[in-house]
């Protein structure tokens, strides 16, 4: 009876790991919207509106989201240029949700510049984007700002 009761957990043990492995692929634990976010660095890669199109990273409605992305485990972030030079840093957080990311951008004494908060349409291991609002009175408008991962090291200016 007990090796019986061993076979059946243990057989539930490999069938629960072979469902959450796909093609064979090793099973990759399960990670947080603020763990998944902070565990590679982000580089703005395209937009896109409304309708779908792509818009020019200069577009005037973009180009201050563009750049790279650092955020950090202890809930600081940094951001540069593309030609890196600096952007922003601050602190982070997600939403209990990880639907809303929250930055608030700091001086050099760590006088909070600004505040915003962007709703996030993507969080995966490939992609991190989240929504701006040309108009914040006007949600139908909208530019979605596109960041895949990027091996670039953070700079240290």
């Amino acid at each position: 009876m007990k090796i019986s009761v061993l076979v059946a957990a243990a057989a539930l043990f490999l069938s629960f790991f072979a469902a959450c492995s796909k093609d064979n692929d090793p099973v990759t634990p399960v990670q947080t919207p603020s763990q998944l976010l902070s565990s590679t660095a982000w580089e703005t890669t395209s937009a896109r509106n409304a309708q779908g199109a792509s818009v020019a990273l200069t577009d005037d409605n973009v180009k201050n989201y563009v750049g790279f992305a650092y955020f950090k485990t202890n809930t600081q972030f940094t951001m540069y240029n593309l030609d890196n030079s600096p952007k922003m840093h601050g602190d982070w957080w997600l939403s209990l949700d990880g639907k809303s990311r929250f930055i608030i951008a700091r001086d050099a004494n760590g006088a909070q510049i600004f505040k915003r908060e962007v709703p996030i349409t993507v969080l995966t291991n490939k992609e991190f984007t989240y929504r701006t609002y040309p108009d914040p009175g006007n949600t139908s408008v909208y530019i979605d700002i596109v960041h895949t991962p990027t091996t670039h090291q953070e700079p240290t200016n």
